[in-house]
């Protein structure tokens, strides 16, 4: 009886942040590798490529955690368990069909333990970083964003794609749309973001859409307030077999991640 107080303030404190690991795709650029293993569970330094994302939310802070999961998905279900091997406690949003990454983004927040009252992270389950989790939320929060993109300056910006940044942060050009170039800095998405409760409760339900092709471009021509954390430390992708090996490779020459040692 006499914890009764102590637990029901507990959960009335809302988490400062939960996760999403974007782990759906078919992995058609690793093939063959990925005909018989999900893409996250590839091993790069002899660990999954998921558990690094698992390991920089944790480290965060952030240990409710939803993972999208649609090809070879029962195979990643059983690696990762509950999660409780990584620090995390994790669910799986099951995508029968694939929703792209805003449906994926949408239909895994639902699977969040009461309401939706704090921003969500959200990582491609094939990236490998140091970024700063902490001061990218703070970053978000103090500038009451809607959207907040972790950029970085990279040479295949072009290929990627563009946001252009004014010197407070605030997204002034999105993927070619906005304000003239001149003025802003340049850089390029780099996988993760936060989201605000409000952004996530107006995207659709059910269906498959792109949040950075057809989502974002309306809510950012409203006037919705986007902002880039431009983040310059290491930061590796596992998008192609190439990639996968040098990601590997760095990660055996500088060694892992602190979050991982």
């Amino acid at each position: 009886m006499s914890d009764a107080p102590t637990k029901q303030a507990a959960s009335a404190t809302p988490p400062r942040a939960r996760g999403i690991i974007l782990a759906a795709g078919r992995g058609s650029r690793l093939r063959p590798l990925t005909d018989h293993t999900p893409k996250p569970l590839a091993l790069v330094a002899d660990r999954p490529l998921i558990a690094y994302g698992l390991g920089l939310l944790r480290a965060n802070g952030i240990e409710e955690v939803v993972v999208n999961v649609h090809h070879l998905g029962d195979r990643l279900r059983e690696a990762l368990g509950d999660g409780s091997r990584h620090g995390v406690a994790v669910r799986y949003s099951v995508e029968t069909t694939l929703l792209d990454t805003g449906g994926g983004i949408r239909q895994a927040t639902r699977l969040f333990e009461g309401s939706l009252d704090a921003p969500v992270v959200v990582l491609n389950a094939d990236v490998v970083t140091d970024v700063p989790l902490g001061e990218v939320l703070d970053f978000h929060a103090s500038r009451r964003a809607a959207v907040t993109f972790v950029l970085r300056d990279d040479p295949r910006k072009e290929s990627y794609g563009v946001f252009g940044i004014d010197t407070s942060g605030r997204v002034r050009r999105f993927l070619g749309r906005g304000a003239p170039r001149e003025g802003l800095s340049e850089y390029m998405f780099a996988s993760v973001q936060v989201l605000s409760p409000e952004v996530i409760a107006r995207m659709p339900d059910d269906r498959p859409f792109s949040s950075m092709h057809d989502f974002y471009p309306p809510l950012f021509a409203e006037g919705l307030p986007f902002f880039g954390y431009v983040y310059a430390g290491r930061w590796h992708t596992a998008d192609n077999a190439a990639d996968l090996a040098a990601t590997d490779a760095a990660l055996r020459r500088d060694g892992l991640p602190r979050y991982m040692r």
